[in-house]
């Protein structure tokens, strides 16, 4: 009997087919390789070279799962400069990375280092509505990086000042070039770095308001990308939009995994 049910566990893994999903983002690139369940992942900042990066990102995940794969979904900003079977969208591999990790989501708001998204979803993980900020940094997780930079802190001690302060620090700048001067301003004149911390959190959060109250926003909300990790930004988020987010356990991953579902389901 156990011999028998040895047979048919080498004959499933041997059946199963491999898809991998590659996320080339501006930040970090990630991929996640999916049979049914995931086997593997990895990540590495972009750097100069985002193609090379995505080949170095892929090589691991192979030699994690110890051989070829079926097919390779590309998303991200890098995409096009990557050969896969297929490219998508951020927005539809989030949607459906999001959609696979909670089958509740209907809302997915991801805060990535170049831009920002809003989709809203169906029961299938479809993308309904949708809305982009890929013009102004101000809404993203670049400008909290090149704040926190300025202010010659590390990101994660830049999320914990937030949490401490007291009494927001109102950042009005619409462009990240004037709103990093007003920060910079404001700390030479008293404020505390836990007040312009929480400021510049609660800045981005007024921009991805604007952009939900565009789309609409329907439970289970979803928050996605590497700035999803910032305690900081989740609660600048759920007192800017009233709502409670639901936090993937690594919230940078969710594009790959939404890419390597698409390919294994073919949409």
């Amino acid at each position: 009997m156990k011999r028998m049910a040895l047979y048919f566990t080498v004959v499933i893994r041997f059946m199963a087919k491999t898809y991998v999903g590659i996320d080339l983002g501006s930040t970090t690139i990630k991929a996640v390789a999916l049979n049914g369940r995931v086997l593997a992942s990895a990540i590495r900042p972009t750097g100069a070279n985002p193609k090379k990066t995505g080949e170095a990102v892929m090589e691991q995940v192979l030699q994690t799962v110890g051989g070829s794969v079926d097919k390779i979904i590309a998303t991200g900003y890098g995409r096009v400069s990557f050969s896969a079977d297929k490219i998508v969208s951020e927005i539809t591999a989030h949607a459906k990375g999001s959609y696979q990790l909670f089958p509740e989501a209907r809302t997915v708001i991801d805060i990535g280092g170049q831009d920002s998204k809003i989709a809203k979803i169906d029961s299938y993980g479809r993308v309904l509505d949708f809305a982009m900020n890929d013009r102004c940094a101000a809404g993203t997780g670049r400008f909290i990086e090149n704040t926190a930079k300025a202010l010659e802190v590390s990101l994660e001690e830049f999320s914990l000042k937030a949490l401490a302060s007291r009494s927001p620090a109102n950042i009005n700048s619409m462009c990240t070039v004037f709103a990093e001067s007003e920060v910079i301003s404001q700390i030479s004149q008293g404020a505390s770095i836990e007040d312009v911390s929480a400021g510049v959190y609660a800045s981005v959060a007024r921009r991805i308001k604007a952009m939900v109250e565009r789309v609409g926003v329907e439970d289970q909300v979803i928050f996605t990308g590497g700035t999803a990790r910032s305690i900081a930004m989740k609660k600048a988020l759920e007192e800017a939009l009233k709502i409670k987010l639901a936090v993937p356990e690594d919230p940078q991953m969710v594009g790959a995994l939404g890419a390597a579902v698409i390919g294994r389901d073919g949409h």
